[in-house]
This record gives structure tokens, C-alpha cells and sequence, in this order.
């Protein structure tokens, strides 16, 4: 990953908190032989006596099941919005643009679940991703007996125990205040994704540049 202290989210949760809130992330992995493999698939985030665990389900007759069945280590990887940002934005334009966004990577070991465990996952993720409505004929209980027994078997249930986490949260933090506030500016004019990053560098201003303390470009190595 880009490893600069000041594209790091320290706070946990909020990192937690940006998992769950773009949750279809990239499933990575692969061979023995080292053929690489890799899915999009939702997932679900459990934290459990401090530890965080990641749940979902991929199709049996694939390559990347078949994949994990030989190697369990896997890699996910969460993206968010990103956006293009020029450098004509800056108080000094003479360096070179740049691209914000906002990723968490996920090391870990899958672990594929009995079909019992599958059963309680798949309860809890239609009602998770149908925002809790018992009512709606796509959550589990409420799906036909035809179609459980034809789709269940077709699909593997796992578990990945977060091992290693890391996160960069690229939001124009090496940047002093005057570009800051323009690059922000500039984005919510864009809108869509743009907008959305403009959103995460406003959270973050106060913080950045507090009252009375004079910003030091010193303190960035780029």
C-alpha cells in the first residue's frame, strides 16, 4: 500500500465504519501454482472479543473456490469513491497532480463454513442487505423450498479472521490550507464521487489545520 503516516486512518472505527458502508469488495487469492484469482462479492463485517471477522459466499464451481480450497490465504481489498485531483488547484501548481481515494486491505485465512453455518449466514446477510425488512420475499425465510435446494448447495459459506489490517485514506493531507479549501471547492462542483471525497477532506479540516498552529510542509515527505 502507499505507506505514508499521513494517508492513514487512526481511528478504527471509522475505518470499520467505511467497510461496512461499501461493502462489495475484491476477494483476491490464488493457486498453488500461483495463478491468481479474484472475485467482487458483499460482505459482512463482525467484530468479536476485539477481534474483526469477514463473512460471505461464492459459487463452488468456480476458480477462485477452487482456488481457496488449495490456498487459504487471502487478500480483500474495500475501495471507496476516488477522484482526480489537478494540481493547477494548489497555492503551488508546479508539481504534479495527484489521485485521492480512500482503500482498506484485509489479510487473512478463509475458512469455509458446514452447511448449518451457511444456513444462519445467508438468514443474516438477506436481512442485512434488505435493511432488516422481514417482509421482503428475497430474505431467506421467505425464499421457496425449490429454489434453497437447488441454490445452497451451489454455494460455499466462509469466514476470514482479519489477520492483518491496513487502510489509506489519500485526502489531500499533505497539502497546506488555502489548497485544501480549493481542492474541496473544486470537488463538490464535480459532484458524484468527487463530491463524496470533498465530503471526507471536510470532516477532516479542523484536525488538519487547527486555530493558531502554523502548518509545516516540512513535516511530508512528498
Amino acid at each position: 500500500m502507499y505507506n505514508f503516516s499521513y494517508f492513514k486512518e487512526k481511528d478504527r472505527q471509522a475505518v470499520v465504519d467505511f467497510m461496512e458502508e461499501y461493502p462489495f469488495a475484491f476477494l483476491t487469492g490464488s493457486h498453488l501454482t500461483g495463478t491468481q484469482v479474484a472475485t467482487q462479492i458483499p460482505l459482512l463485517i463482525e467484530e468479536r472479543q476485539g477481534e474483526l471477522f469477514l463473512q460471505g459466499h461464492i459459487m463452488r464451481n468456480t476458480d477462485h473456490y477452487k482456488a481457496f480450497v488449495e490456498n487459504p490465504h487471502a487478500l480483500v481489498v474495500f475501495t471507496g469513491p476516488n477522484t482526480y485531483v489537478s494540481a493547477s488547484w494548489y497555492s503551488n501548481p508546479q508539481i504534479g497532480s495527484t489521485w485521492n481515494y480512500m482503500s482498506v486491505h484485509i489479510h487473512g485465512q478463509i475458512k469455509f463454513m458446514p452447511d448449518a453455518d451457511l444456513i444462519r449466514l445467508m438468514k443474516k446477510m438477506t436481512l442485512h442487505f434488505e435493511k432488516g425488512n422481514t417482509q421482503s420475499p428475497t430474505v431467506y425465510d421467505n425464499l421457496p423450498d425449490g429454489f434453497l435446494k437447488k441454490m445452497m448447495p451451489a454455494i460455499a459459506g466462509f469466514e476470514i479472521r482479519v489477520d492483518r489490517l491496513e487502510n489509506v485514506f489519500k485526502l489531500s493531507q499533505n497539502r497546506d490550507e488555502k489548497s485544501y479549501q480549493t481542492i474541496i471547492s473544486k470537488l463538490e462542483q464535480q459532484g458524484g464521487g468527487s463530491s463524496l471525497i470533498a465530503a471526507e477532506m471536510q470532516k477532516r479540516k479542523a484536525e488538519l489545520f487547527p486555530a493558531g498552529i502554523e502548518w509545516d510542509e516540512n513535516k511530508f515527505d512528498s
